[in-house]
């Protein structure tokens, strides 16, 4: 049975910038994967269905797994006819790109099961329908700078692969409700200019990725959700080189030099911050 590892991202650089006419916001972005990851399997079938094991991910019927099936069979005109079973690591709701992932996955499995061969391209069109985060998994590549609603990509070469710790808050944020809030608090103005030169061949370095690194929701979040603030303190006390909020968040990450910091660093926030889930994962 095909199946396909659909990885996890964190957002090292998130700026919103203009909300347009329909209500959408522009973006620009730099993402990686990290180790982190859902499995999803897929097998032929008499019809669409969907098993969900491990975490909890919200009513199977709105599952972005069988919402990229329904767009991928509406697009190949094949019965649809799959059977997917997927476990999930991803903690949803937190910034961490699971369920887009797990849908660019379906696209690519689906592609294989009824060898349709569709083109990248097509699949990037599907993915961009479904959510500003599926066309960077489709891509397949680990490191990318995205702008518009996440459509355009430049694919990058990544910097080394570092320890990185995901700890996540009780308290989730749906994308939506971040988006309003951060839209409220600017209402009236407009974003902060943030002219930005990008030398992507200096983009393979942490030094030049710290010197980057931001996420615009966290001046909303932080006032919403404490333990955001007070785990970016605890990652930077002990030793990561960037903390901050994934996505629209709630999950935080840091990036250690070292996987012994890293560790060392799950530990503290274990001990200190009660309720929160802690993973030690790797970049690229």
């Amino acid at each position: 049975m095909p199946e396909r590892l659909a990885h996890a991202k964190i957002n090292l650089r998130l700026c919103v910038l203009a909300q347009e006419p329909s209500g959408y916001h522009q973006i620009e972005t730099l993402l990686s994967r990290i180790s982190l990851a859902d499995r999803l399997v897929v097998a032929h079938a008499s019809d669409l269905t969907l098993e969900v094991v491990g975490g909890d991910a919200g009513p199977v019927t709105d599952n972005l797994v069988l919402r990229a099936a329904r767009a991928f069979y509406d697009r190949t005109a094949v019965a649809p006819a799959a059977a997917f079973r997927l476990t999930k690591q991803v903690p949803a709701g937190a910034g961490l790109g699971g369920g887009s992932s797990d849908a660019a996955a379906a696209l690519h499995l689906l592609n294989e099961l009824h060898d349709t061969r569709l083109e990248q391209n097509t699949l990037l069109e599907l993915g961009c329908a479904l959510g500003s985060d599926v066309p960077f998994f489709v891509s397949d590549a680990p490191y990318a700078l995205a702008w518009g609603r996440g459509e355009r990509l430049l694919a990058l070469r990544s910097p080394p692969s570092r320890p990185v710790l995901i700890a996540v808050p009780a308290e989730r944020v749906p994308t939506a409700s971040a988006y309003a809030e951060l839209a409220r608090t600017r209402s009236g103005t407009e974003p902060a200019k943030q002219a930005l030169v990008v030398d992507a061949g200096m983009m393979d370095s942490w030094a030049a990725v710290e010197s980057l690194a931001k996420n615009d929701f966290e001046a909303v979040m932080d006032r919403g959700i404490q333990a955001i603030p007070m785990l970016r303190e605890t990652l930077l006390r002990t030793g990561a080189r960037i903390a901050q909020m994934t996505g629209s968040g709630s999950a935080v990450f840091g990036v250690f030099d070292d996987v012994r910091k890293c560790e060392a660093a799950a530990r503290e926030v274990e001990a200190v911050h009660a309720g929160v889930l802690v993973f030690v994962a790797a970049t690229g």
